[in-house]
C-alpha cells in the first residue's frame, strides 16, 4: 500500500502491457521461450488435468505464454492469467509471479496470501528462472483457482515447477553455449542447475548461477574465462565436477569400444587432449 499505492480492495481488470510491447518482449526472449515450450507442455501434462494454468514470464513479472485447457481459456484471460498481464509486485502486490522475481525465490501464494481481494481465489505457485549471465531470466508459474486445492497438494505442484524450472534453465545454459562441452556438477544442491561450458581449449567460458557461486565466478554478467584444470584439478581431492568429466570420459571410451581415437571426436575434443585427460583422471584404455 505505501511502496506501490495498491489498493487491496481495487475491483480493476490486471495489468497488460500492449501488443507492440508484448510482441518485443517475446522477440527478446525467442531463444528461451523456444527452449522452454516443450517443458511447460509437460508441466501442464501433469498439472492441466486438475485445472491449472501453466505461465511463464519475464525479469519483469509480464506474461509471455501460458497453457491452459482450452474450456478455461476465457476464465484464466479474464483472471490476466495470459499473455501480456504484468505480474509484477508494483501492479499486483504480493502474487505469486511478482513474490518469486522480487524475493529470487521460490514462492507458493495461497489464496488469502494475495494482496488484491481480487486474487484470493487463486493459488500460485513459483520458481525463478535464471540466464546464462546469472541473472534472472523470468519466472515459472503454475495458478489454480479451484476452491479445494489444499496447501499440501500445493506443495506437491511447486516441487514440479521447481525441478521443471531447472529443468528450463539447463537446458536454456546450453543453447547460450551451442559448441562448448557441458559439464555437470555431481552435488547436493537440488535448487539449481549447476553447470559449466568449457570450449575446445579447455577454457571455462559460461557457468549457470549455481556454479558461478560455487566456484567464485562472479555472480553475473560474462566470467572470466579460467583453465578449467584450475577448478577441476585441485590437490584436495576430486571435486564433484572431475567425478563427472571421468564418467563422461569412461561412457566416450565404453561406447566407442575403447577407440580413443573415436571416443574424442564423439566428445569433440582431440586425441591428443583426451590422452592427457584420461591420465589426470586415471582412465585407462583399450586401444584399436
Amino acid at each position: 500500500m505505501l511502496k506501490h499505492g495498491l489498493d487491496p480492495a481495487e475491483r480493476r481488470a490486471p495489468e497488460r502491457v500492449d501488443l507492440l510491447d508484448l510482441q518485443a518482449r517475446q522477440g527478446e526472449h525467442a531463444q528461451f521461450l523456444q527452449v522452454a515450450a516443450p517443458k511447460l507442455d509437460q508441466l501442464f501434462g501433469l498439472v492441466g488435468h486438475s485445472g491449472c494454468a501453466v505461465l511463464l514470464t519475464d525479469a519483469e513479472g509480464v506474461v509471455l505464454d501460458q497453457r491452459c485447457a482450452q474450456g478455461d481459456a476465457a476464465i484464466f484471460e479474464d483472471w490476466g492469467l495470459w499473455q501480456g498481464a504484468d505480474w509484477s509486485e508494483a501492479a499486483e502486490g504480493t502474487n505469486g509471479i511478482g513474490t518469486c522475481i522480487a524475493e529470487d525465490r521460490r514462492v507458493i501464494i495461497h489464496r488469502d496470501e494475495h494482496f488484491l481481494a481480487r486474487n484470493t481465489a487463486m493459488s500460485c505457485m513459483d520458481a525463478p528462472i535464471y540466464g546464462a549471465d546469472g541473472c534472472i531470466i523470468g519466472a515459472l508459474d503454475v495458478s489454480s483457482a479451484r476452491s479445494d486445492q489444499t496447501e499440501a497438494f500445493n506443495r506437491l505442484i511447486a516441487a514440479m515447477v521447481a525441478q521443471t524450472a531447472r529443468q528450463i534453465e539447463a537446458d536454456n545454459f546450453r543453447a547460450a553455449h551451442p559448441r562448448a562441452r557441458i559439464l555437470y556438477a555431481d552435488h547436493d544442491e537440488t535448487e539449481a542447475a549447476m553447470l559449466l561450458a568449457v570450449d575446445a581449449d579447455d577454457i571455462v567460458v559460461g557457468a549457470t548461477r549455481a556454479a558461478r557461486k560455487a566456484f567464485n565466478l562472479g555472480a553475473i554478467g560474462p566470467i572470466r574465462p579460467v583453465p578449467a584444470s584450475d577448478i577441476f584439478g585441485r590437490d584436495d581431492g576430486p571435486t564433484g565436477f572431475e567425478r563427472a568429466e571421468r564418467a563422461a570420459v569412461i561412457r566416450a571410451l565404453a561406447r566407442a569400444s575403447g577407440n580413443v581415437s573415436e571416443a574424442a571426436r564423439a566428445l569433440g575434443i582431440g586425441r591428443a587432449t583426451l590422452y592427457r585427460r584420461m591420465k589426470r583422471l586415471g582412465v585407462g584404455e583399450n586401444l584399436h
